[in-house]
């Protein structure tokens, strides 16, 4: 017996993040070099000059991606690019990779070659090495859990509990177009599985769907950021959605947040998208994450320096936590932002 039912509490009544919180309380660090641990996009060690910087994320088939309708290439790739996107985060240059896959018997050696022809062209991708792994079999499906290591020098590192108020909160690229991605490949899935006579429908939406399927992390505004002189004070990438993702900035930092509906980034083809799927994309933006674009805030002071950044998007700034976590929409009417992303636990 694992536990006494009489006193049995379900994952799902603390949520992925109430977990995390729970298990975090339980951990004391003790090595002098642990300097950052658990709740961060990646844990800090100190090995002398410089940092160590090291994340870790597991994709599980059937959660994370269905095989029905992505290609073991592009999951292999995915899987690099979603621990990379956190090695940016904290405004560190990835350097390797250690990875584990779990499968049952019903691959192959030749999907194996296939999903590891991804993982390589990711590392060529980014410039890391994969120096390891583990592998083991499994009942059933599929699991890949990938650890990347990278490194940054201290006065470099940008953790999520810096933001003050007035801080510019800032987006790179746009938002909302790898769930509108998804749920085009699950409508698609749905006829094939109702009619297995009638073809998917994908025409026109290429970008969409490379943004769920094959995301990139944003490596190059890791290494703009100096050629800019620009450094801020916390930086999170939009995994589970921007509405709660700016969230643990904002508990992290203790402030709260105002953000504008009209200031968000989204792409034509993501509009035109929910347009056809009956979705707002807007809705989208706030909570359909997989974006792996980087949500960062900023001094009031910097932004004669990002103003005119075509990769860079101002979408609001940081209040009194009093204020709370507020959404202005295009009518200027005001809404409490609510963390309705990703949740891993939740009921």
């Amino acid at each position: 017996m694992f536990e006494n039912k009489q006193n049995r509490t379900e994952l799902s009544s603390l949520g992925e993040f109430g977990l995390i919180h729970h298990i975090k309380q339980s951990v004391k660090l003790t090595q002098p070099g642990s300097l950052k641990g658990i709740g961060d996009d990646a844990a800090v060690i100190d090995n002398g000059p410089g940092r160590t910087v090291v994340t870790t994320d597991m994709l599980i088939e059937g959660v994370h991606f269905d095989l029905s309708f992505t290609p073991l290439k592009h999951l292999g790739y995915k899987a690099v690019v979603v621990n990379i996107s956190d090695i940016c985060a904290m405004n560190a240059l990835p350097k390797q990779i250690v990875c584990g896959l779990a499968m049952s018997n019903r691959f192959s050696l030749e999907a194996v070659e296939e999903l590891m022809e991804g993982i390589n062209l990711a590392c060529e991708r980014y410039g890391v090495d994969l120096v390891g792994g583990d592998t083991c079999s499994t009942p059933g499906g599929l699991a890949i859990s990938i650890t990347a290591i990278g490194h940054a020098m201290e006065e470099d590192l940008v953790y999520r509990d810096q933001s003050a108020v007035n801080d510019l909160i800032c987006v790179t690229g746009d938002l909302g177009a790898a769930y509108m991605g998804l749920q085009l490949l699950n409508r698609e899935k749905k006829i094939f599985l109702e009619n297995p006579s009638v073809q998917p429908d994908l025409q026109g939406f290429d970008y969409p769907l490379e943004r769920q399927l094959k995301p990139e992390a944003r490596l190059d505004i890791i290494q703009r950021f100096k050629t800019w002189y620009v450094k801020p004070t916390a930086m999170i990438d939009i995994s589970d959605g921007l509405a709660s993702d700016l969230m643990h900035l904002c508990k992290g930092s203790n402030t709260g947040c105002q953000i504008y509906e009209e200031k968000l980034p989204i792409d034509h083809l993501t509009r035109e998208l929910g347009i056809e799927l009956g979705l707002d994309p807007t809705v989208a933006a706030l909570n359909g994450g997989e974006d792996y674009e980087l949500l960062f805030t900023l001094p009031l002071s910097e932004f004669e320096k990002i103003k005119d950044r075509a990769e860079i998007s101002i979408i609001g700034h940081m209040t009194d936590a009093s204020f709370g976590y507020r959404f202005i929409d295009k009518q200027q009417n005001v809404h409490e932002l609510k963390a309705q992303g990703w949740d891993a636990f939740r009921a």
